[in-house]
């Protein structure tokens, strides 16, 4: 048990103030830039007897509601919640990569690579340095046109297209909407190419060996999705189990490229938008991950882990989009509340917030790019057509057309966010318990942390937003 100060170092009073102090949950808002309020009340509730150790309800609060972090990932949002969500993703990824917190550390010696997979071009745009962050010439060309300039880095010009009038925004949108069908489509096809380059079938692949994974998504400064991936080879159960012997880095590279090169989806055919086949850009980067302990290169375990873990709490801002949805909230983007019928003809009911234009927004008044912006606009376009309401183009076109998550795993690529942090609201909850017992405001009989459970029922009621605390260029939540 942690060490405290003893009980006698306080006053009488003092004493008399904490023990009417009344027992709050273990959270806490901290720093955060946008806390959220609820309303409600929690009971702690003793496992062994069922009998009723303390209760708490946000009306013994000074305004009636409790004050709990908002757990944004997004560093423009939240800077203070984006460092614990940066955490975890590192322990999310590193324990997938060396073992730790119940997967063994035996897993460092099977087959892993970091992959990186692009979107294909929709036309040209400027270029600023390169992967050494040395300067390089725009697409120079013998007859004197194209840019020709040393784009500096975080020139406003990079990323955007040399002929805009030619850049194929319509598919740069579909991309983004389609790139996660196309992700599951291409994780169907790596496990098929495993099997066939290691001679086996695809049953007797998965009775001796598992391919699992962890990804992250990120925006190119053309405003496309591409993806970062750790893929690894285990045994059959897999959770970081020994990989069969045949199993070796250059099969799993082998695999990755033939997997990416003829996975695709398709996406549906439109009024004026033909159907056309998604699939992956011809830059495909797969590199093997060394061991931290014999590693002579850049591309350790811990190195992994950290380039994962600042990619997941990049925003969309970072690209020089927005964080937060344009649609109006009132019609969902949709500009109308459904219809009736007049003098036998069907009227539209106009959504009185937007004025019919399902915008909450006035997208000429953002502070984007003209490249961006008309990526929005094709977005918001496109999801008023009936053939791309799957997509949900409309709710998503803030985020350029892309709906998945930033990070994702295979199940037993490693451990959750969900068991992380209740990891740690178990922690907070014993240093608070071991706190009280340290200053006798515990009974005696008081039930040790692991033998209670916190039965709530709380609700939202609004949230704070502290502009103090956001990070520069940050749109509120």
């Amino acid at each position: 048990m942690t060490e405290h100060a003893p009980a006698h170092t306080l006053s009488a009073e003092t004493l008399e103030a904490l023990r009417t102090l009344p027992v709050m949950p273990a959270v806490s808002a901290g720093v955060c830039s946008c806390p959220i309020k609820l309303v409600g009340s929690s009971t702690t509730v003793d496992k062994r007897t069922g009998e009723v150790v303390s209760t708490f309800a946000s009306a013994q609060l000074p305004d009636g509601r409790l004050t709990i972090a908002c757990g944004n990932r997004r560093q423009t949002v939240c800077p203070a919640c984006s460092r614990i969500y940066a955490g975890d993703a590192f322990q999310l990824i590193s324990t997938g990569l060396f073992g730790g917190k119940s997967i063994p550390s035996t897993v460092s010696g099977n087959p892993r690579v970091f992959a990186t997979f692009t979107a294909p071009t929709f036309g040209a745009v400027h270029l600023g340095p390169n992967k050494k962050g040395v300067a390089r010439p725009c697409h120079p060309r013998r007859d004197g046109s194209g840019c020709n300039r040393w784009h500096r880095a975080g020139d406003s010009a990079i990323g955007t297209p040399l002929e805009p009038t030619t850049y194929d925004y319509v598919g740069a949108v579909l991309w983004n909407a389609s790139s996660s069908a196309l992700w599951a489509r291409f994780t169907i096809n790596l496990r098929r190419d495993l099997a066939r380059l290691a001679g086996l079938t695809v049953a007797e692949f998965r009775a001796q060996a598992s391919m699992v994974y962890a990804k992250v998504a990120e925006y190119q400064a053309r405003g496309s999705i591409h993806f970062h991936a750790v893929v690894r080879i285990d045994g059959p159960d897999g959770s970081g189990s020994p990989a069969p012997a045949w199993a070796t880095h250059e099969l799993l590279t082998d695999a990755i490229r033939l997997a990416a090169s003829r996975s695709a989806v398709t996406t549906p055919a439109a009024p004026d938008v033909p159907p056309s086949a998604i699939e992956f850009g011809s830059q495909i980067d797969v590199r093997a991950i060394k061991s931290d302990a014999f590693a002579t290169g850049d591309l350790t375990e811990r190195a992994v882990a950290g380039y994962i873990a600042k990619y997941a709490t990049k925003s969309s801002h970072s690209s020089g989009t927005l964080d937060r949805s344009i649609c109006c909230r009132d019609c969902l983007g949709a500009g109308h509340h459904g219809t009736y019928q007049l003098h036998g003809r069907e009227i539209r009911r106009v959504c009185r917030r937007c004025l019919g234009t399902g915008l909450a927004v006035d997208l000429a008044e953002l502070e984007l790019s003209t490249h961006l912006r008309t990526m929005i606009a094709t977005s918001f376009r496109l999801g008023g057509v009936e053939e791309f309401g799957a997509l949900k183009l409309r709710r998503w076109a803030h985020m350029l057309g892309y709906r998945g998550h930033f990070l994702t795993k295979a199940r037993r690529y490693s451990i959750t966010f969900a068991s992380l942090r209740a990891a740690r609201r178990e922690h907070a909850r014993q240093e608070r318990h071991e706190y009280l017992a340290a200053f006798g405001l515990l009974d005696a009989d008081a039930p040790d942390v692991s033998e209670t459970v916190v039965i709530g029922e709380w609700s939202y009621a609004g949230r704070e937003v502290r502009t103090s605390l956001r990070a520069p260029g940050g749109s509120a939540p």
